[in-house]
C-alpha cells in the first residue's frame, strides 16, 4: 500500500513539471496532484475531497517551484 503511494506521489512530481510557463506547471501539477490525492485518499479509507485538496495543493506547488528545464521529456 505505501509503495503505491510513493509511486503515485512520484508521478506526481515528475508530472508537475509539464508545462512551459509557471502557471501552466502549477495548473498542470494541481490537477496531477489532485487526482492522485484522491485516489490515494479512496485506496487507504480516508477522505476523497480532502485528499484531493491536499493533492492538488502539493501539486501546484511542485508544478510552480520546477524549471522547464528540470525535467526533459526528449524535446
Amino acid at each position: 500500500m505505501l509503495r503505491n503511494i510513493t509511486f503515485l506521489f512520484a508521478a506526481t512530481c515528475l508530472l508537475s513539471a509539464c508545462g512551459t510557463t509557471t502557471g501552466e506547471r502549477a495548473a498542470s501539477g494541481a490537477g496531477v496532484g489532485a487526482a492522485v490525492g484522491a485516489g490515494a485518499a479512496a485506496v487507504t479509507g480516508g477522505d476523497v475531497g480532502t485528499g484531493a485538496v491536499v493533492g492538488g495543493g502539493v501539486g501546484a506547488a511542485t508544478g510552480a517551484a520546477t524549471d522547464e528545464g528540470d525535467i526533459d521529456l526528449d524535446d
